[in-house]
């Protein structure tokens, strides 16, 4: 980031059981152009005086509530809030340990487990909502890294549903992922939904439309119109909106 305004005067508000999605042209260079990563990033906590994105600080004003909470409070508990807001990268970045020991690792140091047998059963669910488990259940002790792109981008939604949170962000999690793995994954993100809050960003209206029920389309840094997602994609409010889903700019 620069010195520039990476978001502009966004009031988003998310439901229980919902998917939102976010999505701007796509971004030129290494500037946040659309400003959807960088919401992301702030939902979560990671972005604000006191934390680093990317390298570099951020000024946050405004306020990022969970449950009339503000995450940037000085009292929040940190390790807390990492446990009830989880974060799926763009990029798979499973841990440098067995799969069994990437998903192990959060209820551990959150405590979520009181036995061995607990914490087993926590990791096999885990895997199982992840869509994962019949894929390893007879090697959860080799490397994650060992999988395939696909499967490591689900070792890590598995890993960030382990702890139980109440919302998961996206940040674009099929961008690196061929077609086959992209549906695997939509498909995980519908049943999800079911037992938890997500946040997606993509850069795909495609995506945006199949996974979403509500879509928010950023464009300079500015929300441009948060709406529900069949209304957003044939009868948009913002005349950009209707312009980019056209084809006439991005």
């Amino acid at each position: 980031m620069d010195d520039r305004e990476q978001v502009v005067g966004a009031v988003l508000q998310l439901g229980a059981q919902q998917t939102l999605a976010l999505f701007c042209p796509l971004a030129f260079g290494d500037i946040d152009e659309g400003g959807d990563d960088t919401v992301d990033c702030v939902l979560g906590g990671t972005v604000g005086p006191d934390q680093h994105h990317e390298g570099v600080s951020a000024i946050l004003e405004g306020k990022i509530t969970l449950d009339d909470q503000d995450v940037y409070d000085n009292s929040i508990d940190v390790v807390e809030l990492r446990a009830r807001v989880g974060m799926v990268f763009q990029k798979p970045n499973p841990f440098p340990k067995s799969i069994y020991e990437n998903v192990a690792y959060g209820p551990r140091i959150h405590g979520l487990h009181s036995s061995k047998a607990d914490l087993e059963h926590i990791v096999e669910t885990s895997l199982q909502k992840a869509g994962l488990w019949g894929e390893v259940k007879d090697r959860l002790y080799d490397a994650g890294t060992s999988l395939s792109g696909g499967q490591q981008q689900r070792l890590c939604i598995a890993r960030a549903v382990a702890v139980s949170p109440e919302v998961i962000l996206m940040d674009e999690p099929c961008s690196a992922l061929d077609p086959i793995a992209t549906a695997k994954v939509e498909d995980l993100i519908h049943e999800l939904r079911e037992n938890f809050t997500i946040v997606i960003v993509t850069h795909s209206m495609q995506q945006a439309a199949r996974v979403s029920q509500r879509t928010a389309m950023f464009h300079l840094g500015h929300l441009v119109e948060e709406n529900d997602t069949d209304k957003m994609f044939t009868n948009p409010d913002d005349f950009r909106t209707q312009d980019y889903i056209m084809g006439r700019f991005g």
